[in-house]
Formats: C-alpha cells, sequence, structure tokens
C-alpha cells in the first residue's frame, strides 16, 4: 500500500542564522493552520514586511502574522515570560492581538532574569569565555534544563505556591554564585522576580497547554501543520561551529523532540539561506569579508541583528558548508533570500571548496580551531545589475543571476524553489520543484 504523504512543512535556516527565515514563513503560512516554534527562545529575530508595516519576532513564531493561523510555542523553546508578554502587547497595539491564537507549551522550560544575568557575566568575562550570545539567558536556562533541579518550567506558572520556596532558594544559590565567580551578585532580588512571575501566571495561563497533545489532535482532524525553525543549522550545538554555536537543536533533527510529534510527521522541508552568508557575534568565518566588499553587502542587505542591532559579518556564499548542511537536514528544496541584495556587484562569488594545511578538505573541520585556519576556493562569476524587486518570474532574472542560482542547485544538490527579491512577502519568485 503507498504511503500518504504528509501535508506538514518544515522551514529551517541553513547557515549562522539570518537566512530570511520569517520572510518565507510568513509566505507560506498562507496555506497552513498551526505555525509551531520548536527550539531556542528570544535570541532568535524574523523580521517580516508586509506592504509598509515592519514587524520584528523573537518568541512569537512568525505565522501568527497570518490571520487565523495558531501559533505554537513548543516544549523545546525556552520562554522568557516577560518578553513574551513584551511582544504580545506591542503586536496589541499595532493592532494585532494574537493571543486567542497562541499556545505555550506546559513543558516548556523558563528563562529567569538571573539567566539573562550569567550570560551577561560570563560574556563579559574575556575572550576565553566570550562567544557572541544575544545575553538574552538561553545557554544558562537550558543549561539549568539538563541539571533539572533549579530548573522552572510553563507549568510551574500554574501552581506559583508549590514552587517559592524552590525558586526563593534558587535566587539566593545564583546570587552566591554569581559573586564567587564574577564579583558580582548581579543585584537579584526574589521581590521582583516573584512580581513578575505572578503578573507573567495571571496573563498567560488562558494559553498554557499541553502543545504536543494539541498539535496531533489537530493534525488527525485534518488540520496543516507549519514548523518554524530559529537559529540555524550551523548554530546547532551538536552540528554546527562549536562551542560557537546556540543551545538547542536547530535543524529538521530538532522538531520531533522540540515540538513533540513523531520523526516521520513532516512532508516537505525547506531550507533558506542568503545568496551570501552572514554571522553575528564571535567565531570562525571562512569566507568573512572585510573590506568594502564586505561592507557594501552589508548596507545593501541592512544586515544589523533583528534582536541585538549589532552588525553582521558578510562574506561570499559558503556553499561548501551549505552542502554539508542540505545533506545533514534532508531538506528538499531551497529558498534563495537576498538576490537582490548582489545586484550591482561586477563580480560575485560561492566557496566550493575548503583547504588545511594545503589539502581538500571532505567535511566541516569539527575544530572551531582548525575550522578559524581554512582556506577556501572561491569561484568567481558574472555579477549582475539593475532592480529585481518587481520580478514575479525565474525567465525574468538576469542571465548572470539565473547561472548563480544554477551553480548553488549543482553545489547544494537540491533545487531553489524560492527566490527573494525585496523584502514584501509578494517580492519572492516561485520556481518549479
Amino acid at each position: 500500500m503507498a504511503m500518504k504523504t504528509s501535508p506538514h512543512t518544515a522551514v529551517v535556516g541553513l547557515a549562522w542564522g539570518d537566512e530570511g527565515k520569517g520572510k518565507i514563513v510568513d509566505l507560506l503560512c498562507a496555506d497552513y493552520d498551526i505555525v509551531v516554534r520548536y527550539n531556542g527562545g528570544a535570541n532568535a529575530g524574523h523580521t517580516v514586511c508586509i506592504g509598509d508595516k515592519k514587524f520584528a519576532l523573537h518568541l512569537l513564531p512568525v505565522g501568527v502574522l497570518r490571520e487565523g493561523v495558531v501559533g505554537v510555542i513548543g516544549p523545546g523553546v525556552v520562554v522568557d515570560p516577560v518578553a513574551l508578554l513584551a511582544e504580545l502587547d506591542e503586536l496589541a497595539q499595532r493592532g494585532m492581538d494574537v493571543s486567542k491564537r497562541l499556545r505555550i507549551s506546559d513543558r516548556a522550560h523558563l528563562v529567569m532574569p538571573y539567566h539573562k544575568i550569567e550570560d551577561r557575566l560570563r560574556e563579559g568575562g574575556g575572550a576565553a569565555q566570550k562567544i557572541g550570545t544575544t545575553a538574552r539567558g538561553i545557554g544558562p536556562c537550558y543549561a539549568d534544563k539538563m541539571l533539572r533541579s533549579p530548573a522552572l518550567r510553563v507549568a510551574d506558572l500554574l501552581d506559583l505556591q508549590g514552587v517559592e520556596t524552590r525558586v526563593r532558594k534558587t535566587v539566593d544559590g545564583k546570587r552566591s554564585i554569581f559573586q564567587a565567580r564574577y564579583g558580582d551578585d548581579g543585584d537579584l532580588n526574589f521581590g521582583e522576580i516573584w512580581a513578575d512571575m505572578r503578573m507573567a501566571a495571571e496573563r498567560l495561563k488562558p494559553m498554557i497547554a499541553d502543545c504536543s497533545t494539541y498539535v496531533l489532535d489537530q493534525a488527525d482532524a485534518g488540520k496543516r501543520v507549519f514548523f518554524e525553525g530559529a537559529n540555524g543549522m550551523l548554530l546547532d550545538v551538536d552540528h554546527g561551529t562549536y562551542p560557537f554555536v546556540t543551545s538547542s537543536h536547530t535543524g529538521p533533527q530538532g522538531i520531533a523532540a522540540g515540538a513533540g510529534v513523531p520523526h516521520n510527521f513532516i512532508g516537505r522541508c525547506i531550507g533558506v539561506t542568503k545568496a551570501y552568508t552572514t554571522r553575528v557575534g564571535e567565531g570562525p568565518f571562512p569566507t568573512e569579508l572585510l573590506g568594502e566588499v564586505g561592507d557594501q553587502i552589508r548596507e545593501a542587505g541592512h544586515e544589523y541583528g533583528t534582536t541585538t542591532g549589532r552588525p553582521r559579518r558578510c562574506g561570499w556564499l559558503d556553499a561548501f558548508a551549505l552542502r554539508a548542511m542540505v545533506r545533514l537536514s534532508g531538506v528538499s528544496e531551497i529558498a534563495l533570500a537576498h538576490l537582490d541584495t548582489l545586484s550591482g556587484f561586477e563580480k560575485v562569488g560561492i566557496c566550493t571548496q575548503y583547504r588545511l594545511k594545503g589539502r581538500d578538505v571532505p567535511a566541516i573541520p569539527a575544530s572551531a580551531a582548525d575550522l578559524a585556519h581554512v582556506d577556501t576556493v572561491i569561484e568567481l562569476m558574472p555579477g549582475w545589475s539593475g532592480d529585481l524587486s518587481a520580478y514575479t518570474a525565474s525567465a525574468e532574472l538576469p542571465e548572470p543571476a539565473r547561472n548563480y542560482i544554477a551553480k548553488i542547485e549543482a553545489i547544494a544538490g537540491v533545487p531553489v524553489t524560492l527566490v527573494s527579491v525585496g523584502p514584501d512577502r509578494e517580492q519572492t519568485i516561485v520556481r518549479s520543484r
């Protein structure tokens, strides 16, 4: 008997984040009923332009910007309740109340103020400790999740009386640890923390649910589910450029655990990459352009972090790493973002191979030190010019741009089915699969 194809879809990033996932999710979610975030926390930053309105979301799934789509924050996400409420309030002030269309997993873990303080203190501890985090408390929260005893989950907001003593002891313990390790207790104040928890509990209670059961029940009822990855696969805690990574599984491998669905739940998986490569924060970046060309890409692409505002490091497309992430993720197609940003460059570069100590390497080195010292084989291709934003078909693109896309497909081994030629959701070319 032939197996039925799953109607559910996922979008993941294939680089170090900031690939343009937000726009692709927003575009495709029109055909879905539920959108699920399954990893990360408020360290993610997805920017979406709808007409003359610009939205920057961090914890909320981008799909909730589509009227009628239910947003789900899965058990694999770490939730800063105060930041989440601020995000909900900002949307409400702009005439978009999504609180009645939001479900928050009772199994998701809570990012507490002491997690953010620990992030800040550790990042300020010198070059040996600095990994370039967003200081949103993500790593320390995931660390407490693995330690278990100090961790708090969204379910605990439903029974504050039962956790008050534990929270007080945790705050006291964190204060002592910070003072001993960093000479700074972080000005932790239990009263303020507890007041925020009470406020968050009161406001978020109607949104808290067993989201795994909810998603599976809705799927059984015929609803279509969309999974929205945060961060990028080169930041995956196991498969990324460790230790300069995030603290969760960012690719399709993280969906089953992070959303609470079976491993074979998804039928279509789309990987997103820019037409060039960017990175925020610390860590090796083989194709980085440190001179004028890199600056030109940054300004043309408005490459500044959605979450932090930090200028992004820019370089030619690292297709060697792209192919590795396509193979690892199993994505069957690519959405190519920011093709318009490269318009006007006489030549565009694409990395086809890494070399270390004069020899080709078969894969991305596990050692960050080795990765920092690889040489890149860069193929320079003819560039193109002109405004691409009004194009609606692949055939309208300049021939050099079409050749560039074909080169990406040949290296990655999967087709480019979506091409973004501008920031608005409508400025996207759909190509055949």
